[in-house]
């Protein structure tokens, strides 16, 4: 596929399926984690390879604490610490099944994972060290910090949302709005709501306020809350949630969408293309690739 002007490939892909892709606090550094049991740093601005280390098998998610500290997490349940400056890692701790899900909350100052082993647990990054474990109703698949708070989804597709200042008790419980099982959860800017999606393709916008006016009026929030959904189709959406409109649809990918982000201001999109297995094995090698694109005003601003 012919590379376009406000878009490339980062050189130095994951050679197995990606799971996650995440912008630290600027547009500078990209954390991948993949299949193929690693994690790297890329520099996107100078399309680089900066950094890559190994977990003893595949890792599901990854997350900057700070411009020279990741925390990631996958199928060996080992929480790894790396440091970027002196190039050394430090196994945190475990879980009991594989961890799905490494968050950073910077408002609290805690790493967060969610876990197959339906808890969700808190590490002090200071140390690093665990800060608590708390039980779930059923195994974690995705999760998405807001603010100080944690919304978090499990298979039964029940969402939790937890306040990370007082985890002593749920703050609210709630079951998806859609039909089938929660794929993805990510949280607004503005910390409002959050975007919810599950694995037959459909995305519901949710507010966090549980007063009857607000979720009768989940679409009434007059601010900007354009967000991206990719699927197994290969396909990237850009949608304006406010006025539940696709504002356009980026050209057909090579693979399914395992994973996108947003940089800190929203000007690039990086974009992970990955088989993902939906229908067995792929009749021919299916390549994993990371598109860097600068998206555009007229991509992403809502008509007027």
């Amino acid at each position: 596929m012919a590379e376009t002007p406000n878009e490339f490939k980062l050189k130095n892909a994951p050679e197995d399926g990606i799971s996650a892709v995440k912008f630290g606090t600027t547009n500078q550094f990209l954390l991948a984690s993949s299949w193929d049991q690693t994690v790297r740093l890329y520099d996107v601005i100078s399309n680089n390879l900066r950094i890559k280390y190994s977990h003893s098998e595949p890792v599901l998610d990854c997350c900057f604490y700070d411009a020279v500290h990741s925390y990631s997490g996958g199928l060996d349940c080992t929480l790894k610490m790396f440091d970027f400056n002196t190039s050394t890692e430090q196994n945190v701790g475990q879980h009991d099944d594989p961890i799905r899900c490494v968050e950073y909350c910077p408002e609290v100052n805690v790493i967060i994972t969610g876990s197959w082993d339906s808890t969700v647990k808190l590490w002090d990054p200071r140390a690093p060290c665990a800060a608590g474990s708390f039980s779930q109703p059923d195994k974690v698949y995705t999760m998405s910090v807001c603010g100080d708070r944690l919304v978090v989804g499990t298979a039964g597709r029940r969402i939790l949302v937890w306040d990370l200042r007082n985890m002593g008790y749920v703050q609210q419980r709630r079951e998806s709005s859609l039909k089938y099982q929660t794929r993805c959860i990510r949280c607004f800017p503005n910390k409002q709501g959050y975007v919810l999606s599950s694995i037959e393709g459909r995305v519901a916008v949710e507010y966090l306020d549980p007063s009857p006016e607000v979720q009768k009026r989940k679409y009434a929030f007059k601010y900007h809350n354009t967000f991206a959904s990719g699927g197994s189709d290969g396909f990237v959406n850009i949608w304006d949630g406010f006025n539940k409109k696709r504002l356009c649809q980026f050209h057909r990918y090579p693979a399914g969408i395992a994973s996108l982000a947003f940089s800190p201001d929203g000007a690039v999109l990086a974009i992970a293309s990955s088989y993902m297995y939906e229908n067995d094995e792929p009749i021919e090698p299916v390549e994993d690739v990371i598109y860097i694109r600068n998206v555009s005003d007229q991509e992403t601003k809502p008509k007027s």
